[in-house]
């Protein structure tokens, strides 16, 4: 493999616009890769916490498992455990989710991936 300077001076070299639009190319497909192996997978069934990034507040920390994602993988349903179940219940704050007196798990619709903090280990790891 060559090392940084080497790839630096190739790069310096190239005199045709279009080489260097294929390495630039090549280089940022290869740093998506980098960042998708980076993250965790969100999946149904994978035990979580809501993060503080999301609105409204009640919703902030509360725990439960993923749900069914939506068809483009960017926000998923999130499935309350009891606890969190009735915490938003009893949260005087939360005046847009309605959760029955009977209700032991509570569903929230359209959760964004990225204020899903999974808390498991994945299965196959």
């Amino acid at each position: 493999m060559p090392t940084l300077a080497e790839i630096r001076a190739f790069v310096g070299d190239v005199s045709e616009v279009g080489a260097l639009v294929a390495i630039q190319e090549a280089a940022a497909a290869r740093l998506v890769e980098l960042d998708a192996a980076s993250r965790p997978v969100i999946s149904p069934g994978r035990i979580g916490r809501i993060n503080t990034t999301i609105r409204p507040a009640c919703l902030r920390h509360l725990t439960g498992t993923v749900g069914q994602p939506n068809r483009t993988g960017g926000r998923f349903d999130f499935v309350l455990d009891e606890n969190s179940t009735e915490q938003l219940r009893r949260d005087p704050q939360n005046t847009r989710f309605t959760v029955s007196q009977g209700e032991k798990r509570y569903r929230i619709p359209k959760i964004p991936a990225s204020c899903n903090e999974l808390t498991d280990t994945p299965a196959d790891s």
